[in-house]
């Protein structure tokens, strides 16, 4: 005979499993922008490469740069393409700033182009981020989301998240979350060795 469950014990080890999960979403997620609560879970940094034959194109995405130029991914086809996806407001994008910075001066003269997607960001913050880490890159301002969604193939689940495009526009390599020098260089250089 099995044992019964009273309601009370079942709605007390509901209410302490909704509050376990509260916590863990409360200590990974990042506070969105202006302090409000739409937020982002924290990815680890881990990478998913992506074998050539299961790989799918990058949308068509296009814009405005925070420098109020027109840029558009398409420009870049034949090129390595690195789209990282940050907001000034996300710690963990300034902890990885440098070390995509450092990534991309040293491969820009090998055919790799950087591109940032600033996502849910006011202009000017993000300008001052930049400054700040003396990001030389462009990036794209998608102040209503609208690039970020168009990754939906390959989506960026987090912020911040970094795709590593193949030289056919394809996406090879998605890092969720942070990224540091010494992930981000050799599968940058793994995808530029590719022909």
């Amino acid at each position: 005979m099995s044992p019964r469950v009273s309601p009370v014990r079942a709605v007390a080890v509901f209410a302490a499993a909704c509050a376990l999960l509260a916590g863990c979403a409360g200590t990974d997620a990042a506070q969105g922008p202006g302090g409000s609560e739409n937020r982002f879970i924290a990815g680890d940094g881990s990478a998913q490469e992506i074998k050539p034959a299961d790989r799918k194109a990058a949308p068509r995405a296009e814009g405005a740069t925070l420098d109020d130029k027109t840029l558009a991914l398409s420009e870049f086809k034949g090129k390595v393409v690195v789209v990282n996806f940050w907001a000034s407001w996300c710690r963990p994008c300034r902890g990885e700033a440098p070390s995509l910075e450092q990534v991309h001066n040293e491969t820009k003269d090998k055919g790799v182009q950087f591109v940032g997607v600033v996502f849910k960001d006011g202009k000017e913050n993000a300008r001052a981020f930049e400054r700040r880490f003396k990001v030389t890159y462009p990036s794209l301002f998608d102040a209503d989301g609208r690039t970020t969604l168009a990754f939906r193939d390959v989506p960026p689940n987090a912020i911040p998240t970094t795709l590593v495009l193949d030289r056919q526009g394809r996406v090879a390599v998605r890092i969720i979350g942070a990224t540091t020098y010494s992930r981000l260089s050799p599968l940058v250089d793994k995808i530029l060795a590719e022909r």
